[in-house]
């Protein structure tokens, strides 16, 4: 029954298409966005961003861009700077989000450095205007270029303080079209309790929008959330730090935890 219902994907139409064991050799998505923590960019250091981690990430990116899928990012910052962080206390919360938004510009350009190392075109977008540095958010624009299978990178959130760039993920892949939202996170799906403090806690292979607020599950900050699930658009939370596990969603392989209507 669980495989029955991970097959099941409804498109922004409420029409039903298959994914699943039949299509496990091919590309499950054709369109997807990628939600990268800054955190993720650390590796094992207390700060900033680990060339080898950034250097492997960017390494499975590549492959997936070159397997022809059309791929957005959405980048957080805080590796560098969080407005909620212990470092923005007594801070204006504006002003600490604002700061926060200047974080992902950097990562942004250093994931997009990474890419070309790796012979993947990328292009980065903003929230946030800096000219000189990166071009603004233009939704045609981004289109074109996802069109033209070069990977774009969101910068700067929603361009407002007091949304998460959980917020900005789920906001950016409804206006992009996505087929799926992909969470990478520290560990490989949704579990009943924090396997970390929990040995009895189980990952779910999938599970309802519904059924993860009612067991108050975290899976993306509640504004994040209710946006996906308002737009019927999946979320697919897995390990960034397991390889393959990228290369696994995108083919519809059972890896991590898939959020659904």
């Amino acid at each position: 029954m669980l495989d029955l219902i991970r097959s099941v994907i409804f498109d922004k139409m409420g029409q039903v298409f298959l994914y699943g064991a039949q299509m496990s050799s091919e590309i499950a998505y054709k369109r997807v966005l990628l939600k990268l923590s800054g955190e993720a960019l650390m590796g094992d250091d207390a700060f900033g961003i680990n060339r080898q981690t950034i250097s492997r990430m960017t390494q499975e990116v590549a492959e997936i861009a070159k397997m022809g899928v059309e791929l957005a990012i959405v980048i957080g910052g805080g590796n560098i700077f969080r407005g909620v962080a212990p470092g923005a206390q007594g801070m204006d919360r504006a002003t600490a989000d604002y700061m926060g938004m200047l974080a992902t510009v950097m990562n942004a350009l250093a994931l997009q450095d990474a890419l070309k190392s790796h012979d993947v075109v990328a292009r980065v977008q903003s929230a946030i205007s800096i000219d000189q540095v990166v071009e603004p958010y233009i939704r045609p624009k981004a289109l074109r270029y996802l069109e033209e299978h070069k990977v774009v990178i969101f910068a700067g959130g929603t361009g407002n303080p007091f949304f998460t760039t959980d917020t900005a993920a789920a906001l950016r892949g409804a206006e992009i079209g996505a087929e799926i939202v992909l969470k990478a996170t520290k560990v490989d799906g949704i579990y009943s309790a924090d396997p970390n403090k929990d040995p009895k806690a189980t990952r779910y292979s999938n599970i309802t929008f519904d059924e993860a607020i009612a067991k108050r599950l975290e899976v993306m900050d509640a504004t994040a959330f209710a946006l996906c699930r308002d737009q019927k658009l999946p979320i697919n939370v897995f390990s960034i730090n397991k390889p393959g596990a990228l290369e696994r969603v995108i083919r519809g392989e059972d890896e991590g935890t898939l959020v659904h209507v």
